[in-house]
């Protein structure tokens, strides 16, 4: 049996990790330039962002379920590492809450593990790997079988940021350094993802299979109203990007619902969220050396004081509210069509709805920081630190790059999000 595999979803998946990885290496570099550390401090973070990002891959290539479970459980360990690098207090509280409420989760993979190895004894097998369970799906014990799939879809949601595990990642995002927010909002979604996909994928043509959309789309839409109802009231820059980051993740969920295009659709829009919402979150530092705050009340007047940035950030928000020229707004376009293809149009109603205050809501924040002017008191308090134009350049990219994969999306990344969607139809 092979352990590891690299098939068409892992092939994405470590596609966007390397591409991510880049500009937060770059940005890793400047933000210790304008934050000092100490070199014990910075050893041990560029230490466990390697053993993050080697997690990251081996979990994105593993063909056993159990090999998945332990890959996550390695990145919760460097993920902590990284959320605790300022050693403050608000950082081991976000480290405690993150680890605890992903050990509730690996918890309960484990536990979803032991159910589908209950199933898979009836049929006289013990081999987990993801292609013996889907050649078994028929024999295996519905009850088993769908038992052992909520146990895991529940431990998976903290990872990828849908309830009801999402708060395992908002107060780690918020205050862990920036480039660790990144792979946080990015690769780290995409292994949560990734394992609820190849686990979905071994009950989906199976008779089952229609109760899990069922399930999963209820859980995405619970998602996209829990992230709305944040949304409006928010004011920290981070958590806002934080709860974005779970309504992109409900909508991916919607899209493997509902048949190949809407599969489709959802890859896609994973790996262009993944570009997009790293480099918001990359703009951070810029946002902290000119304000020397997250909260966007005491912000205003960033045309005037960094104009790149400004006009950097004004394409993220383009591209993460999938506003044209945003290659988002064609994959939400298509996850729509698809479900009014299947017939299910009250969910695309609802969506529209929550996205629709969404949108406002982070349009409303991000456009007041960039155009309206700073209160008096707040502009004597800002620090107003000159920043390069160049710091924009892998942000830029990031941006350009999720728009060119939306409107002009190569061909071989077709045929690889094409055969991807052959695991499930």
């Amino acid at each position: 049996m092979q352990y590891f595999n690299t098939d068409s979803l892992s092939i994405l998946m470590l596609g966007a990790l390397a591409v991510v990885l880049v500009p937060v290496l770059i940005h890793s570099l400047i933000y210790f330039r304008d934050f000092k550390a100490t070199a014990k401090r910075t050893s041990v973070y560029f230490a466990a962002l390697a053993v993050l990002t080697a997690a990251l891959a081996f979990g994105y290539t593993a063909n056993h379920i159990v090999l998945t479970w332990v890959f996550t459980e390695i990145t919760t360990l460097a993920a902590g590492v990284l959320i605790y690098h300022h050693r403050d207090a608000l950082a081991l509280e976000a480290v405690w809450k993150y680890i605890f409420v992903c050990a509730i989760s690996v918890t309960l993979i484990f536990v979803g593990i032991l159910f589908w190895s209950l199933a898979l004894i009836h049929c006289g097998s013990s081999d987990l790997s993801y292609a013996n369970l889907t050649l078994h799906q028929q024999q295996m014990n519905p009850l088993w079988l769908k038992l052992g799939y909520i146990f895991i879809f529940a431990g998976f949601t903290a990872k990828m940021g849908l309830f009801p595990m999402f708060t395992a990642g908002i107060d780690a995002k918020d205050n862990a350094p920036s480039p660790v927010s990144a792979m946080l909002s990015a690769p780290l979604v995409n292994l949560g993802f990734t394992g609820i996909y190849r686990s979905y994928a071994v009950l989906a043509l199976s008779p089952d299979g229609s109760w899990a959309r069922v399930m999963m789309v209820a859980t995405a839409l619970l998602t996209l109203f829990i992230a709305t109802t944040y949304m409006v009231k928010i004011r920290n820059y981070k958590r806002m990007l934080a709860y974005s980051s779970i309504e992109h993740s409900a909508l991916v969920i919607l899209g493997i619902c509902f048949g190949k295009a809407g599969i489709m659709a959802a890859l896609l829009h994973l790996l262009m969220h993944s570009l997009v919402k790293s480099g918001l979150f990359l703009q951070m530092p810029q946002l902290a050396k000119t304000y020397g705050t997250k909260m966007m009340d005491s912000m205003g007047g960033y045309l005037k004081l960094n104009p790149t940035g400004a006009l950097t950030l004004l394409l993220g928000l383009f591209s993460i509210t999938a506003i044209p020229p945003s290659g988002m707004f064609i994959t939400e376009l298509k996850i729509f069509i698809a479900m009014l293809a299947s017939g299910h149009w009250y969910v695309m109603v609802l969506c529209a709805l929550f996205l629709t205050v969404l949108i406002w809501a982070i349009c409303k924040s991000i456009i007041s920081v960039i155009f309206l002017p700073m209160a008096e008191e707040d502009e004597l308090k800002a620090p107003k630190i000159k920043v390069s134009p160049a710091e924009n350049i892998c942000i830029l990219i990031l941006f350009i790059g999720a728009i060119y994969l939306g409107y002009f999306c190569p061909g071989y990344i077709n045929e690889l999000i094409s055969d991807a969607s052959g695991l499930i139809f």
